[in-house]
């Protein structure tokens, strides 16, 4: 039973659509004795910034029902740590698709770091993460306005030649208004979704489990309302489509590329199992031949809005 897991994403050929998301990896090397990384699509680092970051106060990781929240805070060494040691050793011992995921709080930030990351040569994909509070705008998200998130789309495109790759927040109200300002601006491809804001309190304590008070929703609870936005920004725009949110299984793989994603990430599922992305690209194979699918990427928007 010979399938053909292969896709394209933003001109790169992945011998699959399996990523590891942002911030459910680490960079990479933390599981690298445990199984051979060639085995996954690409690799997507944990978020980073400019400068070095210690993150938030804890407890930070709250669990849920269906999922967790978290409020790390983008704990990480800087993006010259990045280039200089986290990409280089990785690259070593994998030969797959590296995406750096890259985080600011202003605008100068993000042109620096992304400019940095850029001249990595072992570096495939940038992945402009527009979830962080803009300081110099009130503290809301850049990835909540289409206007902010196209003004730092087009700040980040201006220094780099690499894919860019713009991943987008799900806490909005028009997420195709946002992923076309963000096409328009620049952007080769998009990633959908990030975390959701959420909170539990300790009825004990009567406070909030996290010290942050709110936190990002992750896992299955959010499968659902992530695969809709993925079908409907892939159904807008024409640059192509990572999905991610509450992806855990084969299936949910399938899902995600039958909604409209090129390539597909899986999260807070590494967390609770790390062999989640080996153990995925191992039952893909299986599942196409129940459905009858020789090529994966002839499933990719075959249901479109």
């Amino acid at each position: 039973m010979v399938k053909d897991l292969s896709v394209e994403f933003c001109g790169i050929r992945l011998k699959n659509p399996v990523i590891p998301a942002s911030g459910t990896f680490g960079f990479g090397m933390e599981l690298a004795d445990s199984f051979d990384l060639n085995v996954l699509g690409g690799i997507s680092l944990k978020g980073t910034t400019l400068e070095p970051r210690f993150g938030n106060a804890t407890p930070r990781i709250a669990e849920c029902e269906a999922g967790l929240l978290n409020a790390v805070g983008l704990q990480n060494p800087g993006v010259h740590a990045l280039v200089g040691e986290k990409v280089p050793a990785l690259r070593a011992v994998y030969g797959g698709c590296i995406i750096a995921n890259i985080s600011g709080f202003a605008m100068e930030e993000y042109r620096e770091a992304c400019r940095v990351a850029d001249g990595c040569e072992g570096i495939d994909i940038i992945e402009l993460n527009i979830s962080c509070p803009n300081v110099h705008g009130g503290g809301m998200a850049f990835g909540t306005s289409a206007a902010a998130a196209a003004e730092v789309t087009a700040a980040v495109r201006a220094v780099t030649g690499k894919p860019l790759v713009v991943k987008l927040s799900p806490n909005v109200s028009d997420i195709v208004a946002i992923a076309r300002a963000c096409e328009d601006a620049g952007a080769d491809g998009l990633c959908l979704v990030n975390t959701f804001l959420g909170m539990r309190i300790d009825i004990k304590t009567r406070r909030p489990v996290l010290a942050n008070r709110t936190g990002g929703l992750s896992g299955p609870a959010i499968f659902p309302i992530a695969l809709r936005m993925v079908n409907q920004v892939a159904s807008a725009c024409r640059v192509p489509v990572m999905g991610c949110g509450g992806v855990s299984t084969a299936s949910n793989v399938i899902e995600m590329m039958m909604a409209g994603a090129s390539a597909v990430q899986v999260g807070s599922e590494n967390l609770r199992n790390p062999f989640a992305c080996k153990e995925i690209v191992a039952d893909l194979p299986g599942l196409m031949e129940q459905l009858g699918i020789e090529k994966l990427s002839d499933i990719i928007g075959c249901v479109r809005m």
